[in-house]
């Protein structure tokens, strides 16, 4: 399920605000928040360029305040309706995006339709491209449909072979792995950080700048499947062996030496970076 905000009444949403907020100086500026102007063509914004669009509906994109108020707005709309209408059916919903889970694809079928129904209500639509009837499956659930997977919250979930380490035996498991996008985003990071060419530090400094990062995408992405990370461990490794080759003359032009040299060092000094204390020291070159 996606929905999209740019269509919620301001007087609904203003009085769903009213339920929980009596503060009548809070109120007038969440008022003025909702009326204010946009811009458009703001890529190369100056005083004088961007076209100013009147708003009659929606909450400001971009605005601070605007997620907050479309959480709220769709906890009426879609956590109370579910919590009432479907009781028996397991949910979960993130900012826009949601998930129900159903036991047959007809009872999905009539979900999605009274679902898109609501939203009409409350004058709000499901996305016509990422809303989706997706069917989990396994190893127990076999069947050919032509969506079994889909993204949420940066990880993809889908049918995935799983060893069981007791049985020795491979079987499919529905379950969630980093998504393709998330990778390419954490790549996109990295390398945005321009390392490869920072010569004049060491490389603890660069240990000191990164690992507070890596960190956390461990802590996220590598709790489910953690070997689907090893894309993003293979791009740090071969970003500090051009680290390598830049500040060192000897190394220019070798790649082959400057990775046998860093992973010495991940060798050596395990505890430098975050995934190196994994055990994520290969796949240099």
């Amino acid at each position: 399920m996606d929905v999209s905000f740019d269509s919620i009444p301001k007087d609904k949403l203003l009085e769903r605000v009213m339920e929980r907020v009596g503060d009548g100086r809070v109120l007038g500026l969440i008022d003025s928040w909702l009326q204010q102007d946009v811009m458009h063509d703001m890529e190369r914004w100056t005083p004088t360029s961007g076209t100013r669009v009147e708003r009659s509906k929606g909450t400001p994109q971009g605005g601070v305040v605007s997620p907050v108020l479309a959480n709220l707005f769709l906890h009426y709309a879609f956590d109370a309706w579910m919590a009432r209408e479907c009781p028996d059916l397991p949910w979960c919903r993130y900012a826009d995006d949601g998930l129900v889970h159903c036991r047959s694809e007809a009872e999905a079928i009539a979900v999605k339709a009274k679902l898109a129904a609501r939203l009409t209500e409350c004058h709000l639509d499901l996305h016509p491209d990422k809303t989706r009837i997706i069917y989990c499956k396994d190893g127990n659930r076999r069947r050919k449909y032509p969506n079994t997977k889909f993204d949420f919250l940066g990880y993809t979930f889908g049918p995935t072979d799983v060893k069981n380490r007791e049985r020795k035996e491979v079987f499919t498991s529905f379950s969630p792995r980093v998504s393709s996008l998330s990778i390419k985003n954490m790549r996109r990071v990295i390398r945005e950080l321009n390392l490869r060419r920072c010569t004049h530090i060491e490389l603890a400094d660069i240990a000191q700048e990164i690992n507070p990062i890596l960190q956390g995408w461990l802590n996220y992405y590598g709790r489910y499947s953690p070997a689907a990370m090893d894309p993003v461990w293979h791009y740090v490794n071969a970003t500090l062996v051009a680290w390598v080759r830049r500040k060192y003359k000897r190394y220019n032009g070798k790649k082959e030496r400057a990775s046998l040299l860093v992973k010495f060092i991940a060798n050596k000094r395990r505890r430098l970076f975050v995934h190196w204390r994994r055990g994520y020291t290969g796949s240099f070159a």
